[in-house]
């Protein structure tokens, strides 16, 4: 098995550079989409330290020695699970204090270098050059932890779903397989969810749902249900701390800042074929009196009988209390 780090001194290609190099680790994730048979030049900077972790369980230990050699940059290369796992693994290593962070988007679905603007063929070089020269982005990630005995651990990420969001993940799974990718794969999930909501009656699992309570805040007030449907069941759970998401849809209206929920109860037909409009932001009046809530809160716990997903990773049935994580600081063009 491969040293999980090598540093790139150690490459033949290495180039001297001054002592006001920044200091960079980088987690390249081989098995992302975009990776698939690439070899990874890390011929930089004898400043640059590369890890390839064979296993989510190597990453803590890359991560403790990068944060042993005080780096100023960490460069994550891969797509939003990647994020997930590096962000989850981090947390305890390096706390608040996190170092910088670039994102290379080399995964199939690429949401978060989305609302940073980073563009698709966006390199490690590039990541660097703009740490000394570019933009700051700041975002909070969704910290996810399980309030039962015997689940899984904390996790953080920035895209969360329940409801007929995890029939909606599986489908965009299909499309992968289609050759849909990025935010092409978005736009396909998008129109299969709107369709089977329009069409399919209350018993089929994309209208039904789960059930699921929701309590917002720290005084965890349980939140109002329309009256549409089974005032026990959601139609759908969707939350993020992203302010741009891919194709440009909106389903947080004029919420932009923090973290951010749209819940869906068992809506009608007839509101079904407002999604499209909603989806662009459009306002429209009483809207929760319909069945679509909008909210922002700093934190709220989420009971449901179902699976939940975060950033394409599937956690069980539980309860679980989610909230804004601590600010990262994010490189960008």
């Amino acid at each position: 098995m491969e040293k999980p780090i090598f540093p790139c001194a150690e490459h033949p290609q290495s180039q001297p550079v001054s002592d006001e190099a920044p200091k960079v680790g980088v987690i390249y994730n081989p098995r992302s989409h975009g990776n698939r048979g690439a070899d990874f030049d890390c011929g930089i900077s004898p400043q640059v330290h590369i890890a390839q972790p064979g296993h989510r369980e190597q990453l803590p230990v890359a991560l403790a020695e990068f944060a042993a050699r005080g780096i100023e940059l960490l460069v994550i290369n891969g797509g939003d699970g990647t994020v997930r796992d590096v962000l989850t693994c981090g947390a305890k290593i390096f706390g608040d204090d996190w170092p910088t962070i670039a994102v290379i988007p080399k995964g199939k679905t690429n949401a978060l270098t989305v609302d940073l603007g980073i563009p698709a063929g966006w390199s490690m070089q590039n990541a660097i050059d703009a740490f000394e020269h570019g933009n700051r982005t700041y975002r909070h990630p969704i910290d996810v932890d399980p309030l039962n005995e015997n689940s899984s651990d904390h996790v953080r990420g920035f895209i969360l779903g329940a409801g007929s969001f995890t029939a909606a993940s599986q489908a965009a799974q299909g499309a992968h397989k289609l050759g849909a990718f990025h935010s092409g794969a978005i736009a396909v999930t998008t129109v299969v969810v709107v369709a089977q909501w329009f069409f399919a009656s209350r018993a089929n699992p994309w209208r039904r749902g789960s059930r699921m309570k929701i309590r917002l805040g720290a005084q965890q007030a349980l939140m109002e249900h329309s009256g549409k449907g089974d005032p026990e069941w959601r139609q759908m759970l969707f939350a993020s701390t992203l302010e741009t998401l891919p194709t440009g849809i909106k389903p947080f209206g004029h919420l932009r800042e923090g973290l951010k929920l749209v819940v869906v109860d068992q809506i009608s037909r007839r509101t079904a074929m407002l999604l499209p409009v909603i989806l662009r932001g459009r306002y429209l009046k009483n809207l929760r009196a319909r069945g679509i809530h909008q909210i922002a809160t700093p934190q709220f716990t989420l009971e449901i009988e179902n699976e939940l997903i975060l950033d394409g990773e599937a956690f069980p049935a539980g309860e679980y209390r989610i909230a804004q994580g601590p600010e990262l600081e994010f490189v960008t063009p």
